[in-house]
């Protein structure tokens, strides 16, 4: 007995040992892995969504904001699973399982499931489509197809009021109603090329949502909390709290009621014209602030966007991103560089040839002429091609290269928006013989509207070039008013050169019943206003024959209003018109109607006192 005793006490203090150190193992080895596995399971990490800044124009005019929604999603396999079991037990609860082989209990299960199916496939578009709780379009068959799939995670419906999401998240098991938030632009297409829009995730993709998503987007909140099996919360697990932070939010310096009539007035123009676009940029002189940036064909993110690109519109910002060959309005900064350097005055008379030889290169005026005495203010006002080369030559290369540099030609602005272009500038070093031919009169280098817009802000300023800005002020989730950088500045002409210029370019919008005093765009003025501008017609190369083409066109005018106080700068382009861009194709090709209805429409809108009666030019002598 003793032995088999001792034999017994050794068996089990060898198991006791085995499973001593079987324990050991499991605490020791196992134990903070099983331990993390066990807390990944149970818990449960909540995000808070931040709320993304909203976008308002300079008088708070909303132009895009966040509104909270839902999205009812599904996982339509473990659903499936679940809606078995649960009709499972039902029937063996109530007895109607009983006497059923499981072959029948499983079909008569299906057919239960299947019935559930339908009902919530039918259910739920009603229940959305009464209330009008959804911005999308709500198909029983599609929503019947996402339940029956064979899927962990489907999205049912989005953009469900959460009121309406709730009831249905109560109403039928397994159905989730998840946080969404929808980007809501209350204007349609209007500013939209500035605004762009958020994808489904909340991202910004074009425009300002997306070169100031970084500011908009804010930071999501989070919080760790434990579930029991049963679905219960744990009491006092609740942990690592981190509290949302709200977007910035933007207020543009867009004016809404303005840009509404940009862009209108650019459709008609296109329509009337049978252009292939138009694009338009307000600046505020003192400030170079953008009022107003707009283009044709701009998208409605309202409607069906895939539709609207199929039809040619877009999201993009054409006014910074397509630049082109500015033409005769390019002439602005020879005459500045000619004024500021003093190689001329405005009244001096040149006796101006009908065309002129530079380099081997032979350029004429738009009209035949025989050699005619011109002002130097007559030469802009006219638009002469050979006396504005005559100016450039007194200047010399170098010094009309350094003012290209000092007006930002070849650079970007640094607009606050994405895609923007700097153009294209030869460098001096590539000048060829035919290049100085050229670049006086808007030839061989191309601009943006924007950069357009900025050379004449240039001049109306004083002088004074100021990068463009079109955020006018950041707001903190805070309320609080965060600081911007200061654009930069730079003294380009001197203040007396640049009210020369300023008065000079009068000069083409001068209206003399004679016609010899009468400027390229005489017809535009506005009556009781001193108006600046210039007209512009730059050749579009031939892609057949890499040649300029004498049949397609970029037309523009960039102008001041008003020119003896200046406070606007309109730069207006429209790409290869048939015809004029008034009713009916009326107005001959010229962009300067667009710019008077746009001056005209500020200045009465601000309130602008009358100017008073400036001095006739002289622009042809006999």
């Amino acid at each position: 007995m003793s032995r088999r005793l001792r034999i017994i006490v050794a068996v089990l203090v060898g198991l006791a040992l085995i499973l001593a150190g079987r324990l050991a193992w499991v605490q020791l080895a196992w134990g903070p892995s099983l331990q993390a596995q066990a807390e990944e399971q149970r818990a449960r990490v909540y995000v808070e969504p931040a709320r993304r800044g909203m976008i308002v124009d300079h008088a708070g005019n909303e132009l895009a904001y966040t509104m909270q929604a839902r999205s009812l999603t599904v996982s339509p396999n473990l659903l499936r699973d679940e809606l078995r079991e649960r009709e499972e037990l039902e029937m063996q609860a109530d007895g109607s399982a009983e006497g059923l082989s499981a072959e029948e209990l499983n079909n008569e299960v299906t057919t239960r499931v299947e019935d559930i199916l339908e009902e919530m496939a039918t259910t739920i578009p009603e229940m959305i489509s009464d209330t009008g709780a959804s911005s999308d379009k709500v198909d029983k068959d599609q929503i019947h197809d996402k339940l029956t799939a064979d899927s962990s995670y489907e999205v049912l419906v989005r953009n469900v009021d959460p009121d309406v999401a709730a009831e249905v998240a109560n109403r039928f098991h397994g159905v989730a109603a998840d946080h969404q938030d929808i980007r809501q632009y209350p204007n349609g297409a209007i500013a939209e090329n500035v605004l762009g829009r958020v994808s489904m995730d909340g991202e910004g993709q074009f425009g300002l949502e997306a070169s100031a998503d970084h500011l908009l987007s804010g930071i999501n909140g989070r919080s760790t909390e434990d579930i029991a099996t049963t679905g219960q919360v744990i009491p006092g697990t609740l942990r690592d709290q981190v509290p949302a932070v709200d977007g910035t939010d933007l207020q543009l310096t867009l004016d809404l009621d303005l840009q509404t009539f940009v862009q209108q007035k650019l459709e008609q123009a296109k329509a009337n014209s049978g252009a292939e676009s138009a694009e338009a940029v307000v600046l505020d002189v003192q400030t170079a602030e953008v009022l107003a940036m707009a283009n044709t064909d701009t998208i409605n993110p309202n409607k069906n966007v895939e539709e609207q690109i199929e039809d040619g519109k877009s999201f993009e910002n054409s006014t910074i991103s397509h630049p082109y060959e500015p033409g005769s309005v390019g002439k602005i900064i020879t005459a500045a560089g000619a004024i500021n350097d003093g190689v001329t005055t405005p009244d001096e008379m040149h006796y101006v040839p009908g065309s002129i030889d530079m380099a081997g290169v032979t350029v004429s005026d738009a009209w035949e002429h025989a050699g005619t005495n011109y002002t130097t203010t007559g030469i802009f006002g006219k638009s002469s091609n050979v006396g504005t080369l005559m100016l450039a030559q007194r200047l010399g290369e170098e010094r009309f290269d350094h003012y290209l540099d000092a007006f930002g030609i070849g650079e970007t602005t640094g607009i606050e928006l994405p895609s923007e272009s700097p153009g294209l500038r030869p460098p001096l070093e590539q000048w060829s013989g035919g290049t100085f031919a050229n670049l006086p009169i808007g030839q061989g280098m191309s601009w943006t509207t924007l950069q357009m817009a900025s050379v004449f802000q240039t001049v109306a300023n004083d002088g004074e070039r100021i990068e463009p800005r079109i955020i006018g002020e950041q707001r903190g989730p805070d309320g609080e008013i965060l600081e911007q950088e200061e654009p930069e500045r730079t003294q380009v002409i001197s203040p007396e050169a640049a009210r020369t210029v300023t008065d000079m370019f009068r000069a083409t919008l001068q209206s003399d019943p004679a016609g010899i005093q009468s400027g390229t765009a005489a017809a535009s003025g506005i009556e009781g206003y001193q108006l600046s501008g210039k007209t512009g017609t730059a050749q579009k190369v031939d892609p057949d024959t890499g040649a300029y083409s004498n049949s397609a066109y970029w037309i523009t005018f960039a102008g001041i209003a008003p020119a003896d106080d200046p406070r606007f700068v309109v730069a207006v382009m429209i790409d290869e018109p048939e015809r004029g861009v008034e009713e009916g194709g009326g107005g001959g090709q010229s962009a300067a109607p667009v710019f008077q209805d746009i001056a005209g429409w500020l200045l009465d809108k601000e309130n602008i006192p009358p100017s008073p009666e400036g001095e006739p030019l002289v622009l042809q002598g006999g």
